[in-house]
């Protein structure tokens, strides 16, 4: 099995659903993919980049993934569910509103760099709605993580805009 960290992040709603709804619906379909699955709390967080657009509501998961996958196979599978939740990545604007977006963050040890794929995602450093949920859920240093290499991170960049918005329990349970 391979340990696999997402980001899952929305600003937008779609098909009646809010950004709350489609991260629950997202992590749901993540969790027929995923064994030892674990969310952590969810953050309302600024944008990035584009700024003039509604706050994001942002998530890190982990779990386990069979060694027969690699992580283009994973891509795929994302893009299915993004898909299915109303992303239209030809119809959206970089760094602009969207429905669903899941990152790989992590794929165990492995590096990847394509055009369509990078991996550890390379911004992650510069991202504080990543790095938060992320040492959340990273209690102890992972096999394939150094948690202090993400502390020091935060450190240096500050975890401003990102605030605690529902605790990973009442996410799980549906209180929102």
């Amino acid at each position: 099995m391979i340990d696999v960290v997402l980001g899952v992040g929305s600003n937008k709603s779609w098909n009646g659903m809010n950004s709350l709804c489609l991260l629950k619906k997202a992590c749901e379909a993540l969790k027929g993919l995923l064994s030892e699955f674990t969310v952590s709390s969810v953050y309302r967080t600024k944008p990035m980049y584009l700024e003039n657009q509604d706050d994001f509501y942002n998530m890190a998961v982990r779990g386990k993934i069979d060694d027969s996958y690699s992580p283009f196979d994973l891509l795929e599978k994302i893009h299915v569910i993004e898909s299915c939740l109303g992303r239209n990545r030809e119809l959206e604007v970089r760094n602009g509103p969207r429905s669903i977006d899941i990152d790989i963050e992590f794929f165990g040890t492995q590096t990847v760099y394509t055009k369509n794929l990078q991996i550890p995602h390379p911004r992650h450093k510069e991202r504080a709605f990543v790095l938060v949920p992320l040492l959340e859920i990273l209690k102890e240093n992972a096999d394939f993580i150094k948690r202090e290499d993400f502390s020091s991170c935060l450190e240096k960049i500050g975890s401003g805009g990102v605030d605690k918005f529902l605790s990973a329990k009442d996410f799980i349970d549906g209180k929102f």
